[in-house]
């Protein structure tokens, strides 16, 4: 049994205090990842600093239009709030098509997009993993890969990032504000997660100290037009093969004004291409048009053998997410 210390912080600075105490200090609010990779013994923190009550529990208007979310509230409080679901309504089907109804009951703002990866060897502390122990291997890139990534991959780690909410933060261009001993600062969602390169074992651009306290996004202009579409092996509690959000901004004529596309289940990261959407800018909202764009954003993809399947999936996805986002509202 490996022996923890546990303490609640009061505020925000008490918490950050607390964290400082060890180098094996973790923050823990739901703690649904958190407590499932300490059982397997793949993570190990000496001391837990209880974030639950340094009032992060919040969800308010901006003055300039936008929301802010607070990185404590539950996912289940998130996407049933009335204005998450008016006027940020892919959000809040992204986060209602995640895990079960009981963790979205307990699971954060803030630990959702901290979760890491699913990959079977990633929680097989028996196999080798660059990710959980750096320089020791890849088991999943000659292993079985089928829920594995075909863009933004190393030779060091093909693992993906599981959660939906951050794929449609992604697409929503969101920031994340953090604050640490230095002091405040926000991360843009496309510059939060990164890509393994040689370093897979860190998830994100977030230093080791600091902590969220509140997830921002800029005024909605995409809740009329857009579709979250996640296909997996069954329709409930099981993680994205390939997941897409796609929304739109149209004119009369259905010609596309703003397009945004993220992927999730593909990448380390959301994944998104601002050169695939500009493709579609001032053209008509057309499965052939949606093609090209679904060409380019997959023109790096590469399978490993049990996921090249992904692929061709990806790009049937894109396509139909796009279409659903231009003949309806998707239903919550």
């Amino acid at each position: 049994m490996n022996r923890i210390t546990y303490s609640k912080a009061t505020d925000v600075r008490d918490a950050i205090q607390e964290h400082s105490k060890t180098d094996k200090a973790q923050y823990i609010a739901g703690g649904t990842n958190l407590l499932d990779l300490m059982k397997v013994n793949v993570m190990r923190p000496a001391h837990l600093v209880d974030i639950n009550k340094i009032g992060f529990d919040f969800i308010e208007q901006e003055a300039d239009g936008g929301l802010r979310l607070g990185a404590s509230v539950t996912n289940a409080d998130t996407a049933y709030h009335q204005h998450v679901q008016q006027h940020y309504p892919l959000l809040a089907e992204a986060m209602l098509s995640a895990a079960s109804a009981q963790l979205r009951n307990m699971a954060t703002n803030g630990g959702n997009i901290m979760q890491r990866t699913r990959c079977y060897y990633f929680y097989d502390t028996s196999t080798a993993c660059n990710k959980r122990e750096p320089g020791s291997g890849c088991s999943a890139i000659n292993g079985y890969n089928r829920m594995h990534a075909i863009l933004g991959t190393s030779a060091d780690c093909i693992a993906v990032h599981p959660s939906d909410m951050a794929v449609a933060l992604r697409a929503l261009d969101a920031v994340v504000c953090v604050e640490g001993p230095s002091g405040k600062r926000e991360i843009p969602m496309e510059a939060f997660h990164r890509l393994p390169e040689d370093k897979p074992d860190q998830d994100n651009t977030l230093a080791a100290d600091e902590v969220i306290t509140s997830i921002k996004l800029p005024p909605s202009k995409y809740a009329k037009h857009y579709s979250y579409l996640k296909l997996r092996d069954r329709p409930s509690y099981a993680f994205a093969l390939v997941s897409v959000a796609a929304a739109l901004n149209l004119d009369e004529q259905q010609h596309v004004l703003e397009a945004s596309i993220a992927l999730g289940g593909v990448a380390h990261k959301p994944w998104r291409m601002p050169e695939a959407e500009a493709l579609l800018i001032g053209k008509p909202a057309t499965a052939a048009n949606f093609r090209m764009a679904a060409d380019m954003l997959l023109s790096t993809a590469q399978g490993y053998g049990h996921n090249n399947f992904k692929i061709e999936l990806a790009r049937r996805a894109i396509v139909r997410a796009l279409e659903q986002a231009v003949n309806k509202q998707a239903t919550l």
